[in-house]
């Protein structure tokens, strides 16, 4: 077996992420929560802890990327570039009592790394489960369970993945992890961008309320600032347990940078007043590679592929980093050709992973929507808060231009390619847009379902973002119950939507079907929310479109 430490990379080349959301109007109220203050933020003096938990990610048939940070000493914390190094020894084994250990290894801690560390273990059985745990002077971290994927020619009869977005820390608790990680069930769970965001506190809540104060108080800007935002999620109790029940597979949306990020700034970016764009960029760019079990792929962005059998592969998009300026702040109209979401490496790339792929489904991580939207046809009092969620001009606007309605050139040739090369069974997943939806994506928006549909997609919904309710500050289901039936009426390959409730996804993959189940929280601010479910639908192999299915897997 062999491990290998990966430093975390800082690269002055990424752009942001997405997702335009709302700002909400600055909070006043600070609610005490259970753990406020969580887990303690410093060690005791010259202990060694693991305060921010363990995880798992990018699983392989023969390997799994294992993380952690320790905190070394009292003055250590995240963020301060304090501390001395420090041997951190991991070990992986076949059972939890450590008693079949097939692997192990030591990295050291830095100052430069913010004391987090990686080890990338190969030489693993496929689509096997094993525990690992780290231990550092004397001191244990918390043991975890991780699985690799199946071998590349492997017959898989089944895969489940639980699929998450937008998960603001001040908006609420994160219980949707919590009941991801009770079910016990997981080969691994998608996140779709937004694991943190940006906002100094009160900025971005829950209907205006800060549910629990985030750390930094202030817009994170700095290196500093973005790692101990990181430091701060990772102290969530919900987010350790479900970090230490399945590797996560994980891109970046925008807030991970700065609201509504393209490759050269962002709606939440002031350039001089808070520094370059370059610089901001890159260090939430080595942020998020030191705090998160992802391996820097294509130019130290986070887009890569990863196989699960004959089954599925699964190709992670990087949007932010490569895009064009959104239209609807005047840099072009969204049908011009010489702008771009993807980028012209990144779309090829795609292109030639989903004509080249050999297994039953394709999976695309997709941190924003795909699937058509008009958005005119709305009523004045349902278009204005949504044009707030989305950040759009509040006069009113066609399109949602920074998802792939703003960059149709892009859109038309990869729709265009999937017909031309009969490729079957691709479908989108994808966060972002705080909703749930299940839509066909048609070549042809405007004459479907006379046309053909391309592709499915599935949206999961946010973790606490607010979403249309939230802004309207009205009892959850009110809106959706107005907007839902007028969305359809104006975007007909959309099967569904829900534009109210908060949750998570589990996606069931079989030869036969796609299922998505998607569930909701019965309160955000509740720590100890329950879930229910809501809905499912699926798209059967061959078909290329959506239907009602009535029971979760």
């Amino acid at each position: 077996m062999t491990s290998r430490h990966r430093s975390s990379e800082s690269v002055n080349s990424l752009s942001p992420r997405r997702r335009t959301v709302v700002k909400a109007a600055a909070a006043t109220a600070v609610l005490g929560a259970p753990f406020a203050a969580a887990l303690p933020a410093r060690a005791a003096a010259d202990t060694p802890a693991f305060l921010h938990g363990v995880a798992s990610g990018d699983p392989l048939p023969d390997g799994v990327l294992l993380w952690t940070r320790v905190t070394p000493t009292a003055e250590a914390t995240p963020g301060s570039g304090l501390g001395p190094d420090t041997e951190v020894a991991w070990v992986l084994a076949k059972d939890k009592a450590f008693t079949a250990i097939v692997a192990k290894g030591s990295v050291t801690a830095t100052a430069a790394s913010d004391h987090t560390v990686k080890a990338d273990v190969r030489g693993l059985e496929p689509a096997t489960d094993y525990w690992f745990r780290f231990s550092a002077g004397g001191t244990d971290s918390p043991v975890a369970r991780t699985r690799t994927a199946p071998a590349a020619d492997a017959a898989v009869s089944g895969l489940r993945f639980g699929v998450v977005s937008c998960a603001n820390w001040e908006a609420g608790y994160f219980a949707a992890y919590r009941h991801l990680a009770a079910r016990g069930d997981l080969d691994a769970w998608l996140h779709l961008g937004d694991y943190i965001y940006e906002y100094k506190t009160g900025e971005y809540a829950a209907r205006g309320t800060v549910v629990r104060p985030h750390a930094p108080a202030n817009e994170i800007i700095t290196l500093s600032d973005y790692r101990i935002r990181h430091a701060k999620y990772k102290t969530d109790p919900d987010l350790q347990a479900l970090h230490a029940k399945a590797p996560v597979i994980a891109i970046w949306d925008d807030h991970e940078f700065a609201d509504n990020a393209w490759s050269g700034g962002a709606v939440n970016h002031t350039e001089g007043a808070e520094g370059t764009w370059t610089a901001r960029k890159a260090a939430a760019k080595q942020a998020y590679f030191e705090w998160m079990p992802v391996r820097p792929a294509v130019e130290g962005t986070t887009y890569r592929r990863l196989r699960f059998g004959k089954l599925a592969d699964l190709s992670l998009l990087d949007l932010r980093s490569f895009r064009s300026q959104q239209a609807s702040t005047g840099s072009g109209s969204v049908d011009d050709p010489d702008r771009t979401l993807t980028g012209r490496a990144q779309l090829d790339w795609l292109k030639a992973g989903l004509k080249t792929s050999d297994t039953t489904w394709r999976l695309v991580g997709n941190s924003v929507m795909i699937a058509p939207f008009v958005i005119g046809s709305l009523s004045a009092d349902l278009l204005k808060p949504l044009a707030k969620l989305l950040g759009l001009p509040q006069e009113g606007l066609a399109v949602n231009t920074d998802q792939w309605d703003g960059y149709t050139d892009d859109r038309r040739e990869l729709l265009a390619h999937l017909r031309a090369n009969a490729i079957r069974n691709t479908v989108f997943l994808t966060g972002d847009i705080h909703m749930a939806w299940a839509n066909d994506v048609p070549v042809d928006a405007g004459t479907y379902p006379l046309s053909a549909s391309a592709a499915t997609e599935f949206v999961v919904t946010s973790v606490t973002s607010d979403n249309l309710d939230d802004i309207v500050k009205v009892p959850e289901g009110t809106v959706s119950a107005v907007a839902a039936p007028v969305i359809r009426a104006a975007n007909r390959h959309v099967h569904w939507v829900d534009t109210d409730r908060h949750g998570y996804g589990v996606l069931d993959i079989t030869a036969e079907r796609a299922q998505m189940d998607y569930y909701v929280l019965s309160d955000r601010t509740n720590a100890s929310a329950t879930s229910s479910w809501a809905r499912s639908y699926r798209t059967r192999s061959g078909t290329q479109k959506v239907e009602r299915t009535y029971d979760p897997v």
